[in-house]
């Protein structure tokens, strides 16, 4: 085919396509005619607005909670661990790795028996200490171990916990 029947072709098919376009726009202005001739539909009406109750913030002078809480004097000067003190060696295990498996002895004598994690039995007395938290033993019983333990506040003091140990039945 020649270059001029190709040209003449694709001149001749947007001719007819351009005609088409232009014969049905009457039909298309008078739906938009119509459609604009409608009434238009109610609107809703506006939703009622809520009335808020106020509040007035009145902890403006209370610490943040966000902020490093502010250590107390009073606690300060109370309970805390003796940092000069020398570290007994069941104090180097956590509480709950120690057992007790007996005791010697009878009355006010009473020595406890406890085995720590590296399986070697230790004697201890009332004023001993065990444990990670500075448990200074309190009673030594035939059946159980007492003492209490110095945790952090989390306010920058100490508070005493009890715990013991307790013979265990095998």
């Amino acid at each position: 085919m020649s270059r001029r029947l190709v040209t003449g072709l694709v001149v001749a098919v947007v001719a007819v396509a351009l005609g088409g376009c232009t014969r049905g726009s009457r039909d298309l202005e008078a739906w938009v005619a119509e459609v604009k001739a409608r009434p238009a539909p109610p609107l809703d009406p506006l939703p009622v607005m809520k009335q808020f109750e106020t509040f007035e913030y009145a902890a403006q002078d209370l610490r943040d909670p966000f902020s490093q809480p502010r250590p107390d004097s009073a606690a300060s000067n109370a309970l805390r661990p003796d940092p000069n003190r020398r570290k007994e060696v069941l104090e180097a295990f956590p509480l709950d790795s120690l057992d007790m498996v007996g005791t010697i002895g009878s009355g006010d004598g009473v020595v406890g028996l406890v085995m720590g994690p590296d399986r070697v039995t230790h004697r201890v007395r009332v004023g001993n200490y065990m444990g990670l938290s500075n448990g200074r033993i309190t009673a030594v019983h035939e059946d159980r171990i007492e003492l209490v333990e110095l945790v952090p506040d989390g306010a920058g003091g100490w508070l005493e916990r009890p715990a013991r140990i307790a013979l265990e039945d095998n």
